[in-house]
């Protein structure tokens, strides 16, 4: 059987994935520090958490960022951290599985984007996370050749602009003959 659309494989791959490394996180783990300049391992998670938490909003219901005001700001991680993640984890994808859902348009704060490519967005955010939750939990760093591959795709033709939006660090250059990791990690300004 062939793929319907490759998006929805990086996608459960990649939250798959960041799953593993929320479900292993030690209860003394949640205030750990992260790559992520000012950010403990429960701020990453819930950052997370909230990417996901918009995808029924903005993807199934077409609302727009004003119309979803502030319902999605604040701790949406509660007293079960890694139940919350399940949870958006599951109802993104399927929303996303939706048919014709990838085709939509999405109106986020910087205009208006297909869903499909939003969801890229969101796999590539996922895969950068995974590698900062894995880091700063212990767990293995490594990440898999197709979802590294995807995300250099996404990531190397916005690199430069990634800096100026004060969310990124600056791009590194990758040293000679990085492999993908590597070059996904410095073009997002991280240290491997």
């Amino acid at each position: 059987m062939t793929d319907p659309d490759p998006i929805l494989t990086r996608q459960a791959e990649a939250m798959e994935l960041f799953g593993r490394r929320v479900h292993a996180i030690r209860e003394e783990q949640w205030d750990a520090r992260t790559p992520c300049t000012d950010w403990s391992v429960r701020d990453l998670v819930g950052h997370l958490v909230s990417e996901q938490a918009w995808v029924p909003a903005l993807v199934r219901d077409g609302a727009t960022v004003d119309s979803v005001g502030d319902s999605l700001e604040g701790d949406l991680l509660g007293p079960d951290p890694v139940a919350a993640w399940d949870t958006v984890a599951d109802v993104s994808r399927a929303v996303f599985a939706a048919p014709g859902a990838l085709d939509r348009t999405v109106h986020l704060s910087f205009g208006d984007m297909r869903a499909g490519d939003y969801c890229a967005q969101l796999v590539t955010d996922l895969t950068v996370h995974t590698w900062d939750l894995s880091r700063a939990i212990g767990a293995d760093e490594r990440l898999p050749e197709e979802l590294l591959s995807f995300a250099v795709g996404e990531v190397a033709p916005h690199a430069a602009e990634l800096e100026s939006s004060g969310l990124f660090a600056a791009p590194e250059e990758p040293p000679p003959g990085a492999d993908v990791q590597t070059k996904l990690l410095c073009l997002v300004g991280r240290r491997p």
